[in-house]
């Protein structure tokens, strides 16, 4: 999907506290560093969100939890090798105040980590992404980069256009007592 020198590129932006919006697994996301509170806050006003709804993590690889104060259990790891990669996002506890820009005073953050290969290795560069759908909140998701520069124009600093996609967003879960609980069905259909 990315050449080496685009996905090189891409993770210098983000690095460097960017914002572009990227095709994710599921739709294009308006996508900038989750460990740096100013490239969150400036994601909130691009997208007009609500302060109070926190945004889901893309993650490399599982063990990126750890870098929000994030413990898993075995039972819990386990669980997550079956939903993982893919299109699920995962509700953890993250009660740290370090991280109260991301979960918002949940004392929780929502984490996924994507099945494209080429996406797994630019968030293995960058770190964890937030990764919201282009598109203002209350608004129709962009499934084009004309869409997205609808509602972003210039002040993104990249698009990475890879065509027209169409999924539908994750499905968002919780894991309560050892059961997932499925918060929000989406792209991928879970069976109890």
């Amino acid at each position: 999907m990315a050449t080496r020198a685009v996905r090189e590129d891409i993770a210098s932006t983000f690095r460097a506290g960017g914002v572009g919006v990227l095709p994710t697994d599921t739709l294009y996301g308006l996508v900038g560093s989750a460990l740096d509170k100013r490239v969150v806050e400036r994601i909130y006003k691009l997208r007009r969100r609500s302060s109070k709804k926190p945004m889901i993590v893309l993650i490399g690889s599982k063990i990126d939890v750890r870098l929000f104060g994030v413990h898993i259990d075995r039972r819990t790891s386990n669980m997550l090798n079956d939903l993982w990669p893919g299109k699920v996002s995962v509700i953890l506890p993250c009660g740290s105040k370090k991280f109260v820009y991301l979960h918002r005073g949940t004392n929780s953050i929502a984490f996924r980590l994507p099945k494209p290969k080429w996406l797994r290795d630019v968030l293995k560069k960058t770190g964890p992404l937030v990764a919201p759908s282009a598109n203002w909140e209350g608004e129709r998701p962009a499934l084009t980069i004309a869409q997205a520069r609808k509602y972003f124009g210039k002040s993104v600093d990249f698009y990475f256009d890879t065509g027209k996609l169409e999924s539908k967003p994750s499905t968002l879960v919780n894991i309560v007592r050892g059961k997932v609980v499925v918060l929000r069905e989406g792209a991928v259909k879970i069976y109890p």
